[in-house]
């Protein structure tokens, strides 16, 4: 049986058409919604949600397509500079969706989630690919999200803007999952465990911060989803791209409290990273920190501690 958060009620909760989420509910008070991230799945907040769970609701899910969460057919080649009517027959017939993994589409399942489980207004924290779900839930809805926390990344428009040149090693996944479809695909479904386990090994600060029947988990759970990975990194590459821009351009900004934590790779890479969240927020807090990249494991004290002095603002 895969581990699960003690204490908390596990259920099934339907967010759209045919996509359910594995969802993680616990605790009592004002809500509070914590998104994973790569290569993870709720799991990742065992330590902070019990802590917080001491005077907060706290709900955490399985992203759609990651963990026990539905996995949606995605069109891989869709972006926003496609032409959808080159792809129509094969979506008709597949029922796939072009914007299935759009974070827009991703952050509706969590209002969605949240609406059904009694919640209009709620905080909002995540960590890497839940941090750009939550990222494009603060934009696109700020009158439900009341404080933002995101966790180790830039928003998609920074993140190519700052990787180029031999520095982009560092993000070579990103490069290969944004390839058109079968490849990646093809390729990551071939040593799923070596490709997965890769990232946990070299991003973690402190190995034992997942210890071995979680880090079984987290492989078995994206082992199953490699397709659905895929295109959420590959919507990073286009639609996430366009919708950033778009905002950029039109001047929109994340307006509720932001609590921004994240490692110093702006010294490796060259750049500012409290700058560039600068000129998305009003309302910034900037922390640079010295843990690995799954802070919420390696510090769950100090990740809990910032998250309650967001909610204080």
């Amino acid at each position: 049986m895969a581990p699960v958060i003690p204490g908390f009620d596990y259920r099934r909760v339907p967010v759209a058409d045919r996509v359910s989420l594995n969802v993680a509910v616990g605790g009592s008070g004002s809500p509070i919604v914590l998104l994973h991230g790569f290569p993870q799945t709720h799991l990742m907040w065992r330590h902070v949600a019990a802590d917080l769970a001491a005077d907060h609701t706290m709900i955490c899910p399985d992203l759609r397509g990651y963990g026990a969460s539905d996995k949606p057919a995605a069109n891989a080649n869709a972006n926003a500079n496609a032409d959808p009517d080159t792809n129509a027959d094969t979506n008709a017939e597949t029922g796939a969706d072009p914007t299935a993994y759009a974070k827009r589409t991703m952050a509706a399942d969590i209002l969605a989630l949240a609406r059904e489980l009694g919640h209009d207004r709620f905080a909002l924290a995540g960590h890497d690919r839940g941090a750009l779900v939550a990222f494009r839930a603060g934009l696109d809805h700020p009158d439900t999200i009341t404080h933002l926390a995101c966790l180790d990344v830039l928003p998609t428009l920074d993140m190519w803007d700052v990787l180029h040149g031999t520095t982009a090693a560092v993000g070579f996944h990103l490069f290969l999952m944004a390839q058109p479809p079968g490849l990646p695909e093809r390729m990551i479904a071939a040593c799923p465990d070596d490709f997965f386990g890769h990232f946990l090994d070299l991003w973690a600060g402190d190995p034992r911060a997942i210890p071995a029947e979680v880090r079984t988990a987290y492989l078995d759970a994206c082992r199953a989803a490699v397709p659905s990975i895929v295109a959420d990194y590959r919507a990073s590459a286009g639609i996430d791209l366009d919708h950033d821009r778009a905002d950029r351009d039109g001047g929109r900004r994340l307006t509720m409290p932001l609590s921004v934590i994240q490692q110093d790779w702006g010294a490796a890479l060259g750049y500012d990273a409290a700058a560039l969240w600068r000129a998305w927020a009003d309302d910034l807090e900037h922390h640079t920190v010295g843990y690995g990249h799954f802070m919420a494991e390696e510090a769950p004290v100090d990740i809990a501690k910032a998250l309650r002095e967001l909610l204080t603002r």
